[in-house]
């Protein structure tokens, strides 16, 4: 069983005519923003086989990606790695959603926010749903915008740093990401309050000769 659409006919029982739907992707990766989507579906044009992005392939998500953005409101914004190491990365998903919503082209009437917690100064009507992205459409399409999204700043960011990987481990501390970390070093797109980061760099500074000895 896959998402459905019935929170957002509750919701519409109760009056509210645009509902968003808003997940987040890239809290785990050492490396790169996170992205956060907003995304309020036409009940009457939602595209087939709309899933949570991470039961889709890549394939799947670039047609749903086409189809969604034809006939959906999308918005689609980020909180930097500089943001992630000083406000913390729950803080900086919660931004980067709050940015996504005030981007959208329409004032959604009530917000399903994927997780167990609701952004603090959201000052909209909102729901949190735990796994919501494998129980409402809304939720399911915006993780799909924001996978696409953020995989395409990971693949670019990519041909700028080789040897990370980034193009296929999307920045997620994968063996052989960690192990470029060793042997490639600290990149200025890495999150330097994550541990294994964190970790690598206070390695690097023991071993750095005092020149005032």
């Amino acid at each position: 069983m896959g998402p459905d659409f019935t929170l957002e006919e509750a919701l519409m029982a109760r009056g509210a005519r645009l509902i968003a739907g808003v997940d987040e992707v890239g809290r785990g990766p050492l490396a790169g923003p996170v992205t956060a989507a907003a995304v309020v579906l036409d009940p009457a044009a939602i595209p087939e086989g709309v899933n949570d992005s991470k039961k889709l392939g890549a394939k799947r998500r670039r047609i749903l990606q086409e189809a969604l953005s034809a006939s959906a409101h999308v918005a689609v914004a980020h909180a930097s790695v500089e943001e992630i190491d000083e406000i913390n990365i729950l803080q900086a998903s919660h931004l980067a959603m709050l940015r996504a919503l005030a981007a959208l082209p329409v004032r959604p009437d009530h917000v399903l926010i994927d997780g167990n917690r609701i952004p603090k100064g959201l000052n909209l009507p909102a729901t949190a749903v735990v796994k919501g992205d494998a129980k409402s459409l809304s939720i399911a399409a915006a993780s799909i915008m924001a996978k696409i999204a953020r995989d395409a700043i990971m693949e670019d960011l990519a041909q700028q740093f080789p040897g990370y990987g980034w193009e296929g481990n999307a920045g997620y501390p994968t063996k052989a990401h960690k192990s470029a970390l060793q042997d490639l070093g600290v990149t200025p797109h890495h999150r330097r309050s994550f541990a294994p980061v964190r970790n690598i760099l206070c390695r690097a500074e023991n071993q750095t000769p005092d020149l005032n000895k």
